[in-house]
């Protein structure tokens, strides 16, 4: 009887053992849950702050703003500036667009004198031209030169001595004309002048009188007169006539 009840005793508390341990593993598993819970926030915590992460997404900013951002940029900006520079050849081209002719000389802007050259017989004369005007002008061919009358008609030029470029006065500067006058023979027919025009024909320009530079007047043989074309420098070589 005492054999039975020991036996009931131990089997009761085997019961109440086993749904003690029943209990233990339904909180366990519930912890369990849990745990796997945290574990996975855990693993996600790591695995963002790990280093490896972090360079991936630094890797993944840069190549984002690299793609959308800088290269876009630097593109339009190399854009702009290739537009700028078409402008700046615009402007270069109309820079190097040429420039306006300057106006021809009138006689009324110009100091027109004369001076003997080369001593007795003195047959050459120089002419000057100063531009007074306060503005650059150009000096057009050959002056018209009448010696005598009309009916004589004017000096011829010399071809030779034409020059090769526009002649351009500023302000203050001169031109220049050899006139040969006559050759200087004694048996040589001349005749005595103290003044004469000057017509720039070519430039439609008026005319200017001009004293003779001696007392005695200036001997002419309209047989031998010649002139050369309007030049920047005094006798050039091309004057010598």
């Amino acid at each position: 009887m005492r054999t039975f009840r020991n036996r009931t005793t131990v089997l009761a508390a085997a019961t109440t053992a086993a749904l003690a341990l029943t209990l233990t593993a339904c909180g366990d598993n519930g912890t369990g849950t849990r745990s796997e819970g945290s574990a996975a926030s855990d693993s996600a915590t790591v695995a963002a702050t790990s280093p490896k992460a972090a360079d991936e997404t630094a890797e993944t900013g840069t190549t984002g703003s690299t793609g959308s951002g800088s290269s876009t940029g630097t593109a339009q900006a190399a854009g702009a500036t290739k537009s700028t520079g078409g402008s700046g050849d615009s402007g270069g081209s109309g820079g190097t667009s040429a420039k306006a002719a300057a106006p021809l000389c009138t006689a009324k802007g110009l100091q027109i004198t004369a001076e003997r050259q080369d001593g007795p017989p003195y047959t050459h004369l120089t002419l000057s031209a100063k531009n007074t005007s306060g503005a650059g002008c150009e000096m057009k061919e050959y002056p018209h030169i009448h010696f005598l009358d009309n009916a004589r008609g004017i000096v011829p030029p010399v071809a030779k001595s034409k020059p090769q470029t526009p002649v351009i006065l500023e302000p203050g500067q001169s031109a220049y004309v050899a006139v040969r006058m006559s050759e200087g023979g004694r048996k040589e027919n001349t005749e005595t002048v103290k003044e004469f025009t000057v017509t720039l024909k070519a430039n439609g320009g008026g005319m200017a009188v001009v004293k003779s530079p001696a007392p005695e007047g200036l001997s002419v043989n309209p047989q031998k007169w010649a002139t050369g074309y309007w030049t920047t420098e005094l006798r050039n070589g091309a004057d010598d006539f």
